[in-house]
């Protein structure tokens, strides 16, 4: 085993170049259509995606998303960053169809239209890593946008990815702790554990270069908070093509926030 530092940032980096790797994303690139939520993770993601198809240039990650959790002192004096589409600069989610990107759509715009073989991309904000299942914090009285994806995946059995940072794991029972939350008697955002495929850092490096990783640490200060030590086990080939993949990614910086 070797051991390895990985940040949040540089963590969303693995798990999109992992995603661009995944077979799913090649069948439906050519023959389907993927639709990638906006959300800071997906951000990462839509730049790799759209690196297949010549895309990556014309696409900002800056403001990909509808709502993001910031400190608290920075959110109270500043407010929350637009919570809906169509707020300042929001570019719409990124809906590539048979290879080619239809700017400015949401999911909202294609989602009664895809089929089996398509794809939707939805970040996820709770991880049980032991169940390998994730659960969405909703603020729309209807679901928002994961209630637009669910519909599609469990109605005409569109596949629903989910890629989430190890980051955000949680303990204990999401269906528990999404029954705790969302009480009548409760306040801020409901909790919904969503059936999907649970795409993390660690299955990133497995897809890209066969070693297996797991948690040994987590924590750090100097712009290591949030960080996870990663170890690593493999053949020689794999542990080193994993130390060159990790390698690659330890210096991405932190997510645009204006």
């Amino acid at each position: 085993m070797k051991q390895f530092v990985l940040t949040p940032a540089a963590g969303k980096r693995l798990i999109a170049q992992g995603i661009a790797a995944h077979p799913a994303i090649g069948s439906a690139l050519k023959e389907g259509t993927i639709v990638i939520v906006a959300g800071s993770t997906n951000g990462y993601v839509a730049e790799e995606v759209l690196a297949r198809i010549g895309r990556a240039k014309d696409f900002s990650k800056e403001r990909f998303f509808r709502g993001v959790t910031l400190p608290p002192a920075r959110a109270a004096k500043e407010g929350s960053p637009p919570p809906a589409a169509g707020g300042a600069g929001f570019p719409g989610d990124v809906v590539i169809a048979k290879g080619a990107w239809l700017e400015g759509k949401t999911i909202f715009d294609v989602v009664d239209d895809l089929r089996e073989g398509d794809v939707v991309l939805k970040g996820a904000n709770a991880l049980d890593l032991a169940m390998r299942r994730a659960a969405i914090f909703v603020l729309h009285p209807k679901a928002g946008t994961i209630g637009a994806a669910v519909q599609a995946a469990v109605g005409r059995r569109v596949r629903l990815i989910l890629p989430v940072g190890v980051e955000k794991r949680v303990d204990g029972d999401l269906d528990d702790l999404a029954a705790r939350v969302n009480a009548p008697s409760s306040r801020g955002p409901c909790l919904f554990p969503v059936p999907g495929e649970v795409f993390t850092e660690l299955d990133a490096i497995a897809l890209l270069t066969g070693a297996s990783a797991a948690i040994t640490g987590a924590g750090g200060i100097g712009g290591a908070e949030g960080c996870v030590w990663l170890g690593v086990e493999g053949t020689p080939v794999e542990v080193d093509a994993a130390e060159q993949l990790i390698s690659s990614v330890a210096g991405e910086p932190p997510f645009p926030i204006e």
